[in-house]
């Protein structure tokens, strides 16, 4: 009988979260509530909970109620698509927040560009978000001859990668990598994160037709909204390694 109890319970708690009734943040009934409600012990209560956890639908700390959390979005990183497709592809809807577009001396970024450090580079700053929701910092820097084609747009209302696309400096090559990293001050005021909270990291170069780089960035998500995937097409033959598609 607690079993079917417990899924009984897992099974409306699932439904006000698939329906709207107890959206990403809100605090779920708490166990005693619970257990007056459905005339039960807490035990199937807490068995419900953690089968809703188990799925990712919600998140339990010590002394708090247990909380609705949003779904991931997954971003697979052994392709290239731009921000603003995959959110679409993903049925929400893209934003962004220009915070800056700057000519600076390249300095640190030289390397990542293979420009010399007096040389000028076009640096980016936008907050992405899906649906409203703050997701990602992007923080890009291109050579100048490519980043000066930005000052001719709005960026709030374009994909970048699309546009340089369209005006003749397509992505034909690419390298990421991710780590994860505490986020600093910038993206803790623009994310809404604590200052030092982990998020995940996704470093991007891109080349042309003639393997020269024109774009070094970092693109900063949060780890609650995102995951990021990756194609393998096998196992080598001690059993250990994948190699990614494409890679």
């Amino acid at each position: 009988m607690a079993e079917a109890v417990y899924t009984q319970i897992a099974d409306d708690l699932r439904a006000q979260i698939a329906g709207g009734a107890l959206r990403p943040g809100d605090d779920v009934p708490t166990e005693a509530e619970l257990a007056e409600r459905w005339r039960t012990s807490r035990g199937p209560i807490r068995n419900a909970l953690a089968a809703l956890r188990g799925e990712g639908l919600i998140e339990t700390s010590r002394g708090r109620p247990a909380r609705v959390v949003a779904r991931k979005a997954n971003q697979a990183v052994d392709v290239s698509v731009p921000f603003t497709r995959w959110a679409r592809g993903l049925g929400v809807t893209p934003g962004a927040q220009t915070q800056e577009l700057s000519l600076r001396r390249a300095g640190a970024k030289a390397e990542m560009l293979g420009v010399s450090p007096e040389d000028t580079i076009v640096s980016v700053v936008r907050l992405r978000s899906l649906d409203g929701r703050p997701t990602m910092l992007e923080r890009l820097c291109y050579t100048e001859e490519v980043g000066r084609r930005l000052f001719a747009v709005d960026l709030d209302a374009v994909s970048i990668t699309e546009y340089l696309s369209s005006v003749g400096h397509p992505i034909v090559g690419l390298q990421h990598e991710i780590d994860a990293v505490a986020a600093d001050e910038q993206d803790a005021a623009l994310l809404r994160v604590s200052q030092g909270t982990p998020i995940l990291r996704l470093s991007r170069t891109s080349r042309d037709a003639d393997g020269r780089i024109f774009e070094a960035s970092e693109d900063r998500y949060l780890s609650e909204v995102v995951r990021f995937t990756v194609s393998a097409s096998g196992i080598s033959t001690d059993g250990h390694f994948m190699r990614a598609v494409g890679g």
